[in-house]
């Protein structure tokens, strides 16, 4: 096994050497968002060396990229953050319900330098390739510097979102005005008070965008490909009894998301729809939209399988898209007719229906009204039906809220070859994972909240801290046993592949064409990408998978 010593050794792991070389690292983790910065805490309690490689400039991931006017979180701070240790929740104070992202931000720097994490990130990098050296038994990891270094580990902490979706138009090049995204906002920040401002995209940076800037420009056209379901927030800010009753409730609130099937406790419903009656569903209904937030479509329990349960929820939304947008017609725009609600990522929103009643705001439907594309001075749709012809939108400012290639997006944009051949190859008809943490043929290279895992589904802090307590647990196992490869199974792969596939089709969740099936990105192959079981089901079959002497995995010594 690896000698541990907290140095790295001289970076000079290259192909062809001796298999009994020691690798530069124990651990290479690639991303120092909130699942990177965990797992480097983790395994340096292990006494590993490890380097994790960053492409941003700073700690925090997601918060670090995404500054647009309006970036929050759509889960409840007091469950947006870390549980691992108790000092760290008792001295941080969160000032919303629904945090920001500056203070997001601010927390994830804050836990950096708490713990000291700063001095194994190597920032501003990013890794282009990975390659398994079977005759060593490691991974030569490469950057895009062409620095090469050798680790026994590598653990995609790349996150799901995080790989932005920028479509291309005719013309976009002769723009004059400025075209921005919301997934690379500039660090200075922009002002766009008294300018003519486009929106392309409606998901849910979107529609924190739209809500934040409606105010302050002089024109707002949004256009809406897809409208959204979109639960009131009902943020407001925190007081020192909220943040008193939080921290002395801490050990109750986490464990119940670690016991939920969000990862979030919101009350799960155990009962069925057709168990209530008319009276009863309208209470349920009007008892979740008071408290907001994305336990909407845990009203019933079964939401997201009955097509008739799903329709009153459905109806039920609309319904207060219509109370809360003046013109009928518009209102009708905004609702969602296509598909079941639940089965795209809903939203939680602070407002933003009610910006529409705004006479400086705009909704152009590109269902009705394609994009033709751009000329130096703004953006051709075709005309309203009746019209015939084109319509010219003259603006300052584009904004490009067109979402990311989520869940596999960061792992094929990265070459990971084994002597198998190609990932990219592999995974070319969909992700093929075990427990969506590893991929039979690929030892010794992990994925925090990947593909086939609840993940995108739920709360990801706490699906990151139990994903990074699963690999840690590994680790730990594999040094105290002097094993130092692992990989799963092909035939326990397969397995948990069908296992997904199956219990997502039970569901409604293929009914949308949403980016949880790879949908937003032309010549994806579509597939639900997420465990859909709920999150508590599947920390129960991992934990007897732990039990089992990590059933499905094969493990292996350098000889």
């Amino acid at each position: 096994m690896t000698t541990v010593t907290n140095q790295p050794a001289t970076a000079s792991a290259a192909a062809g050497a001796p298999e009994t070389q020691t690798p530069d690292y124990d651990a290479v983790i690639v991303g120092a968002g909130f699942s990177g910065m965990y797992q480097l805490h983790r395994l340096r309690q292990l006494g590993m060396r490890v380097r994790v490689i960053e492409a941003g400039d700073d700690v925090g991931g997601t918060w670090y990229w995404n500054r647009y006017p309006g970036a929050r979180v759509d889960i409840e701070s007091r469950h947006y953050s870390y549980s691992f240790d108790d000092e760290l929740q008792q001295e941080w104070d969160w000032s919303e319900r629904y945090a920001a992202q500056p203070e997001l931000l601010d927390y994830a720097r804050h836990v950096a330098d708490r713990f000291d994490l700063h001095r194994d990130i190597t920032f501003g990098t990013r890794v282009s390739a990975l390659d398994w050296q079977d005759r060593q038994h490691a991974w030569t990891v490469t950057t895009d510097s062409g620095e090469r270094l050798s680790s026994r580990f590598v653990i995609l902490a790349t996150g799901c979102l995080s790989v932005p979706q920028e479509p291309t138009f005719d013309g976009l090049d002769e723009f004059r005005g400025e075209v921005l995204y919301t997934s690379r906002w500039p660090h200075e920040g922009v002002d766009l008070s008294g300018k003519r401002v486009a929106v392309i995209g409606t998901g849910s940076s979107g529609l924190q965008t739209i809500t934040a800037i409606a105010p302050e420009v002089a024109s707002l056209t949004v256009l809406q490909r897809t409208p959204n379901f979109a639960i009131p927030a009902h943020n407001h800010p925190l007081t020192d009894d909220d943040r008193a009753w939080i921290k002395e409730n801490y050990p109750q609130l986490r464990g119940q998301d670690f016991e939920s099937a969000l990862d979030f406790y919101v009350d799960d419903s155990q009962v069925l729809f057709a168990e209530h009656d008319e009276a009863e569903i309208d209470a349920v209904l009007e008892e979740r939209w008071r408290r907001g937030g994305l336990g909407y479509t845990r009203a019933f329990a079964d939401s997201l399988l009955s097509a008739e349960a799903n329709a009153r929820l459905a109806d039920f939304a609309r319904a207060k898209i219509r109370e809360r947008v003046a013109d009928e017609k518009l209102a009708q725009k905004l609702m969602p007719f296509d598909y079941p609600v639940g089965a795209k990522r809903m939203c939680v929103d602070t407002g933003y229906f009610e910006v529409y009643n705004r006479d400086n705001v705009r909704l152009i439907d590109i269902g009705e009204q394609p994009i033709e594309g751009f000329t130096a001075s703004g953006i051709v749709v075709r005309a309203p039906e009746g019209r015939g012809g084109r319509e010219e939108i003259d603006v300052d400012v584009v904004v490009m809220a067109t979402g990311f290639d989520a869940m596999t997006g960061a792992v094929d944009a990265i070459d990971i070859t084994s002597d198998a051949g190609s990932l990219r190859d592999k995974w070319q008809d969909g992700p093929r994972t075990y427990l969506g943490l590893m991929t039979a043929d690929y030892p010794n290279l992990f994925t925090i909240t990947g593909p086939q895992s609840p993940s995108v589904l739920t709360n990801m802090m706490t699906s990151i801290e139990y994903h990074v307590d699963f690999i840690s647990r590994m680790l730990e196992k594999m040094t105290a046993e002097g094993t130092t490869q692992v990989a799963p199974r092909p035939e326990a792969e397969e397995h948990w592949v069908n296992l997904t596939n199956d219990l997502g089709a039970l569901t409604l969740m293929p009914k949308a064409q949403s980016w949880y099936m790879g949908a937003n990105i032309p010549g994806k192959p579509q597939a639900l990408m997420p465990f859909v079981g709920g999150s508590h089901v599947y920390i129960n079959y991992c934990e007897g998978i732990v039990v089992g002497n990590y059933h499905g995995f094969a493990f292996g010594k350098v000889s």
